[in-house]
């Protein structure tokens, strides 16, 4: 507060594990991986493997399972990033929209997808496989593909807002953001994301999710029990 310079003097803080109290082994590192990422401007389930749970993390990308997003819409303006926060480009009128013409173009989107979903499946879907594929809801691409909307639809419609929930595959959150930018020029005006949370990834959802206030031993090795069972039940049915 005198307008003087402020000099910063380091202090040494003691080791713990060099306390003659302390017992046992030192730790050395934990290794920890990040599953299906989430850019700064998206939230929602973001899972993390810990120790071993590394490996699964990557055959539950082996698996490629669907993931299930909740994004916001505005009708009525463009930016540069297709977000609410970007660039103003243009503003357009919007009160031409109906949930009904909004719907026809969802229904397009997945068909259209639908397609693509079966090509990059790489399955003959006259044969029992697919058949049998079809029944367990395996048919997916198992290799690198496009983005793939397996399903979409509106949740809540009040001009200018909307809200969609979409289940898709291989996507990043700046392409669902496109995708509400592109929604808006089938429908002859604009539209810009204002939000994208993905609430499932895979066998994981919300529910299994810890908030920032648990972050701490007990509540993630409860979190790592709980999940066990049904990562190792999609293991075995998507890999055998």
């Amino acid at each position: 507060g005198g307008g003087g310079a402020v000099e910063l003097v380091a202090a040494r803080v003691p080791v713990l594990a060099d306390h003659p109290l302390v017992r046992g082994p030192r730790f050395k590192k934990l290794k920890i991986g990040a599953g299906h990422r989430l850019d700064v401007k998206a939230s929602g389930v973001f899972v993390l493997g810990i120790g071993h749970g590394n490996k699964l993390l990557t055959d539950l990308h082996n698996c490629h399972l669907t993931k299930v997003y909740t994004v916001g819409g505005l009708f009525g303006k463009a930016t540069d990033d297709f977000s609410d926060t970007g660039n103003l480009v243009e503003k357009t009128t919007f009160d031409h929209i109906t949930r009904e013409k909004l719907e026809r173009i969802l229904a397009v989107i997945q068909g259209t997808n639908q397609k693509a979903l079966l090509t990059y499946s790489n399955i003959d879907m006259k044969t029992q496989e697919a058949y049998e594929l079809a029944v367990k809801g395996l048919i997916r691409p198992m290799g690198k593909s496009p983005p793939i909307i397996t399903a979409v639809r509106c949740l809540q419609f009040a001009l200018p807002e909307f809200q969609l929930e979409i289940h898709c595959l291989h996507e990043t959150q700046q392409y669902l953001r496109k995708m509400v930018h592109e929604i808006g020029l089938e429908l002859k005006s604009s539209a810009v994301c204002t939000r994208v949370r993905r609430t499932r990834d895979g066998v994981f959802t919300v529910d299994d999710a810890l908030p920032r206030t648990q972050w701490n031993l007990q509540s993630i090795q409860e979190a790592i029990r709980n999940c066990q069972l049904k990562v190792e039940t999609e293991l075995e049915k998507t890999l055998g």
